[in-house]
């Protein structure tokens, strides 16, 4: 089991609307595909600033193979359009992470 994480921070003034973009925009497209499950977005808290805040989405599939195949024919598309949207006021990094236990 594969867990791939992309860990963004956002301006304070868009935390909101990048939350309900996550919810509404990149998680339907993100799993339409199949190839990936189980998203969670969670707001990490040993991060924060007055100006920004941090979040992490993660979404699990069976293993790289799989996960290389979705990300591009999808994720790196959902990546390009985020950009449009909140230009340099959100910044991710991503990890792709194994289950041990």
């Amino acid at each position: 089991m594969i867990i791939y994480n992309t860990t963004y921070t956002v301006a304070q003034t868009e935390a909101q609307n990048f939350v309900i973009y996550v919810h509404e925009v990149m998680l339907p497209a993100a799993l339409a595909s199949g190839a990936v499950t189980h998203p969670r977005l969670l707001r990490i808290l040993s991060h924060k600033d007055e100006n920004t805040e941090c979040f992490s989405l993660q979404f699990e599939t069976e293993d790289t193979a799989a996960l290389h195949r979705w990300y591009t024919d999808v994720g790196a598309k959902l990546h390009a359009e985020m950009l449009k949207v909140f230009t340099d006021r959100v910044i991710g990094f991503p990890t792709m992470m194994e289950v041990v236990f």
